[in-house]
């Protein structure tokens, strides 16, 4: 199926929906981490956002390499960056498999600040003497305002995450509003909740019930994705605090928690 066409198909797949130390986290033994429920098991965020001819990963967390072979993930045409906390790009290095598979260099499309901060953590990626079979190699792209890619339009809004800034996209299918991704982020500032009002799909930090310096809370993006209009509002970065079938009966309809491995189509 060709891009050309207004109504192509855009796959969505959550690769990782949890907070900075994964659920289980490391020597815990509440009912979350001990839960045999798959979708407790929360991996570091990353997304997949597929249309027929283009495959677009948002972030690069520790658990990459297994969240790839899990999703099926083969092929990768273009990353976008986030930030570069640790829990967010400490799985870039897995990208050479990819550069590998494409026979070539791997477009990173992030702020200027955070190409800066990744290209000091993995110098050797970014060094185009180094472009050698079986290591990673990649073209940066600053992005501060829109551009295309795959058929969409997508625009980087920066989103206050602490004493950091965080990009959240939105992506755009002729015109119309799709997809919104919003992650690690306190509040979504006045022109981003403008440009995605009426989205058809919002996936938003939810990090927990108790107020947190750096993240928006369960109730703080909920009432976001209500004042924003979102027609169906996800909820990722989650912590261990609740299983995620004890999260669903308490949310209200049109509202979902993301886990590791869900897909959809919009």
């Amino acid at each position: 199926m060709s891009t050309t066409s207004l109504s192509f198909p855009v796959q969505i797949t959550v690769m990782g929906s949890g907070t900075s130390q994964g659920v289980p986290m490391i020597g815990c033994d509440c009912p979350v981490c001990r839960s045999t429920d798959p979708r407790d098991h929360r991996t570091r965020c990353s997304l997949v956002v597929a249309t027929p001819d283009t495959t677009i990963l948002i972030d690069t967390p520790p658990e990459l390499r297994l969240q790839a072979l899990r999703t099926g993930l083969k092929h990768v045409d273009a990353v976008f960056l986030t930030h570069a906390h640790a829990d967010h790009i400490m799985g870039f290095d897995d990208l050479r498999r990819f550069c590998d598979i494409k026979k070539g260099a791997m477009p990173v499309y992030a702020s200027p600040v955070t190409l800066a901060s990744v290209a000091n953590v993995f110098p050797y990626a970014f060094d185009p003497k180094n472009r050698i079979p079986g290591y990673v190699s990649v073209d940066s792209h600053p992005v501060t305002d829109s551009f295309t890619l795959g058929g969409l339009t997508i625009t980087p809004y920066t989103l206050p995450h602490g004493r950091f800034n965080t990009y959240g996209y939105l992506f755009q299918r002729a015109g119309e509003k799709i997809f919104a991704y919003m992650n690690d982020c306190k509040d979504i500032p006045a022109p981003a909740r403008e440009a995605i009002r009426d989205v058809n799909v919002l996936m938003i930090d939810g990090l927990r019930d108790e107020a947190h310096p750096t993240h928006l809370t369960v109730g703080e993006a909920m009432a976001i994705g209500r004042d924003v209009r979102a027609k169906h509002v996800y909820l990722t970065h989650i912590t261990h605090q609740k299983t995620h079938a004890q999260r669903e009966t308490e949310l209200p309809k049109g509202v979902q928690l993301a886990y590791d491995g869900l897909s959809f189509t919009v």
